[in-house]
């Protein structure tokens, strides 16, 4: 008996051991936070409190970078799947799809940060461009709570094929024709609370001006104050009801949409992007997850929530000066003299090449001699639906897509017209067209992968420098082929004022007070907070990031290793140079470029050949 009641005593024991294992393995709450555009080396208690308690506090990513091309929609892809871009096919915001987009407005090149037209690219490619498992789709799937809340485009895409059914969608189209719909219990929740269904404008934050009127002088202050309230007076509490853990994703506008925007330095390089519009935005941003901690504590929720921060990718001002470019040498209307239009490489390629250039957002009109594109994309060819070369224009740095089967010969003119051009600085290009003196191939910036989206054949990476301040990164300027004009802001470079974002966590399951030293990326976030989650996806590429051990309590902390790649010289003696850190198997790509062209790659470097 007495036996018996020994063994029944340590099968309670080991009973009840087990059951606060098991609550203890119970996942936590996530919230994912994206300030977009926020450089690395910007928020400071004074610039960002909120941001800076957390990084200090927390766990400070000191070695943070944004995938390159440093957009939005590449690095949303990223956070939202822990892939590369070569396996998730989001190569930039603006991408070549082999068919015309309707709802882009019948072209072959959509401007992807747009509900409809992700729907229209998803249906195309069998139901899921990104041809990997999203976040939120994995979230839900293990019976999470889901919300995606923020700027238009990379919102949607943590749940892009799911659609509103599940996951909450609240974004600058919600109520909107193309709007993803709202549940019944959401209209009612918001109605309740005292907000509408509908997501107010960005008002005087979206006015970009022009080459004679100033942009904002505004921040993003309304519409993402709606955002915030929707986040912390409905979905919040909403979930708490639900008595089950959660994963919330806030993709904040500011301070993108300011510095873009900015009308603090029209047609100069200083401020730039370091005036007070564009630091308002950085402090809107700020203010949303101040909001969204304080709703935390006030509903009990805290203790058990994980808060991960990543901006998407720094950010530079931009610069349309070249002393070398055809097209600077035209007058144009809408351009100051001497500047780069919009689609400068576009007209430039097409004058070096002797091709027709025609105009993808116009219905593929061909560009008049003293005009450009309207969005700067442009096909090249005698017949513009059967075009030999695609230019997908995007910022600091543009896509260029060879359509035909055999490519070589022509990718070798349109490079060697590239070299001569005082704007580019780094070319890289698809690994089946083979080696190219100056460039380097893709695969070394993992961007060939499991995509089913056309792959670009060449990368064009623009040059980029500092205007002089005590943190280089912080006053980065690039030249960017974009409608914005000189003095406000753009990114997507490989300068390391680009891939240099702000990436930071707090939390039950993150260190207290720690630096971490070791390089991380977006895709690392996405496939930590995967971790976190007790998330696994089937992936169909192998180009992931890593689960970030050295920031979790008992986690392993790997070494790490620095490298550089060089290609050959071209004929001008211009080499591409890639500078970059490994992580047991993982690459972090620094900056690359021409040396002396690219901030970061101010010197000649001592390389290996590859």
């Amino acid at each position: 008996m007495r036996r018996a009641l020994s063994l029944l005593s340590a099968s309670l024991i080991a009973l009840s051991a087990g059951a606060a294992s098991a609550q203890n393995a119970k996942p936590r709450n996530l919230i994912l936070f994206v300030p977009d555009g926020l450089r690395g080396g910007i928020v400071t208690p004074q610039t960002a409190p909120a941001m800076a308690e957390v990084r200090d506090k927390g766990v400070n990513f000191k070695n943070s970078h944004s995938l390159f091309p440093t957009f939005t929609m590449a690095n949303g892809s990223a956070l939202s799947t822990g892939h590369y871009l070569g396996d998730t096919g989001t190569f930039s915001n603006t991408i070549y799809t082999g068919y015309s987009s309707v709802p882009a407005g019948d072209t072959v090149v959509p401007f992807i940060e747009n509900d409809a037209v992700l729907a229209d690219i998803d249906d195309h490619f069998n139901g899921d461009y990104l041809n990997e498992e999203t976040l939120l789709k994995m979230a839900r799937g293990q019976g999470f709570s889901t919300a995606a809340i923020g700027k238009l485009g990379p919102t949607l895409l943590f749940d892009h094929t799911d659609r509103g059914k599940t996951t909450i969608v609240i974004d600058d189209s919600t109520g909107g024709k193309t709007g993803v719909p709202l549940s019944d219990e959401m209209k009612d929740a918001l109605t309740k609370a005292g907000l509408p269904v509908a997501t107010p404008p960005r008002g005087e934050n979206s006015k970009a001006g022009d080459a004679k009127t100033p942009g904002t002088t505004s921040a993003n202050v309304a519409q993402q104050a709606y955002m915030a309230d929707v986040a912390t007076k409905v979905v919040l509490p909403m979930f708490k009801a639900r008595n089950k853990p959660f994963v919330l994703v806030f993709w904040s506008r500011d301070p993108d949409g300011s510095q873009h925007n900015t009308g603090d330095s029209l047609n100069t390089i200083t401020p730039g992007i370091n005036g007070p519009t564009s630091m308002a935005g950085i402090k809107n941003a700020d203010n949303n997850l101040a909001q969204l901690r304080k709703a935390l504590d006030e509903l009990g929720l805290a203790a058990d929530t994980n808060i991960m921060i990543s901006s998407d990718h720094g950010f530079s001002t931009i610069s349309k000066e070249s002393k070398t470019s055809p097209s600077a040498k035209i007058s144009y209307d809408d351009t100051p003299k001497d500047f780069l239009p919009m689609g400068f490489l576009a007209i430039d390629l097409a004058k070096a090449l002797n091709l027709p250039l025609y105009d993808p957002n116009d219905k593929n009109a061909k560009v008049a001699d003293n005009a450009h594109p309207k969005a700067g994309n442009g096909v090249l060819g005698q017949d513009p639906t059967k075009p030999e070369i695609v230019i997908a224009t995007n910022g600091g740095s543009d896509l260029i897509y060879l359509p035909g089967k055999d490519n070589k010969k022509l990718a070798d003119r349109v490079i060697k017209a590239l070299i001569e051009q005082d704007y580019v600085s780094g070319l890289f290009v698809d690994d089946k067209l083979g080696r190219f003196p100056g460039t380097l191939p893709m695969s070394a910036l993992n961007l060939k992968g499991k995509a089913v989206t056309p792959h670009p054949a060449i990368v064009v990476n623009f040059r980029s420098w500092s205007s002089g301040c005590e943190i280089p990164t912080n006053c980065s300027v690039q030249v960017a082929d974009t409608i914005l004009r000189q003095g406000q802001g753009m990114h997507g470079s490989f300068s390391r004022g680009d891939t240099f974002n702000f990436t930071a966590a707090i939390g039950p399951d993150f260190k207290a007070g720690h630096v971490d030293a070791l390089p991380v990326s977006n895709a690392d976030v996405g496939m930590t907070a995967a971790k976190l989650l007790g998330l696994r996806a089937p992936n169909n590429g192998g180009l992931i990031g890593r689960v970030m051990s050295e920031a979790l309590p008992n986690g392993i902390v790997p070494k790490m290793a620095d490298g550089t790649i060089t290609s050959k010289p071209a004929a001008n003696g211009l080499r591409t140079v890639l500078k970059f850190q490994r992580v047991l198997s993982t690459r972090y790509f620094d900056v690359a470029g021409f040396p002396g062209r690219t901030l970061g790659l101010e010197g000649e470097q001592k390389t290996a050949r590859k």
